[in-house]
């Protein structure tokens, strides 16, 4: 289930109340349910995949993945986070500094759930609380960082608009939250 927690402790939990509140702000958050399948449903409750585990995921997911797809020559890949990954803390503390991306950062999360912070205009800050079929699109630009919730597992469909272009830029803002 989404939430949306403000740096002064206010929340959102209403669904359609959190896409409203994102929007003005260039974030589309919306719900892109899986497909009732046994044998994709095996695979997501698996906290490790292998690489061919990872491409019959993202077969299964085809239709969904090209519904969320917004342009031509990207391309997307299926991470999975979770404590057995060795360096895990390590991998997971570059993503909780602040960041930006030349392009839109598209995150499709079919297992888990994970935290996007955002640095907000006006300098405060919020964080996003997504979960399977949440759909996040953060707009190129926009200062964020992501970290995990204390399930620590998360498996998400990144979608790249340019492959190239997802490297982060750390801006040095300090994560607040």
């Amino acid at each position: 289930m989404a939430k949306l927690r403000f740096e002064d402790g206010s929340q959102v939990r209403d669904f359609d109340t959190i896409v409203a509140t994102l929007a003005p702000l260039g974030i589309i958050l919306h719900r892109a349910p899986l497909a009732d399948d046994r044998e994709l449903r095996l695979l997501l409750d698996r906290p490790v995949l292998t690489s061919d585990e990872k491409a019959r995921v993202l077969a299964a997911l085809e239709r969904q993945i090209e519904g969320l797809t917004v342009a031509q020559g990207g391309g997307c890949d299926l991470v999975a986070l979770h404590p057995e990954i060795e360096g895990i803390d390590a991998l997971l503390k570059k993503f909780k500094r602040c960041h930006t991306h030349p392009d839109d950062e598209v995150r499709y999360i079919v297992d888990g759930e994970g935290v996007f912070g955002v640095v907000l205009p006006d300098g405060s800050q919020a964080e996003l609380t997504v979960a399977c079929p949440d759909c996040v699109y953060v707009p190129k630009g926009m200062e964020h960082w992501f970290r995990l919730t204390e399930s620590r597992r998360v498996k998400a469909v990144r979608i790249f608009m340019e492959e190239d272009h997802w490297e982060a830029e750390f801006t040095g803002t300090q994560v607040r939250m």
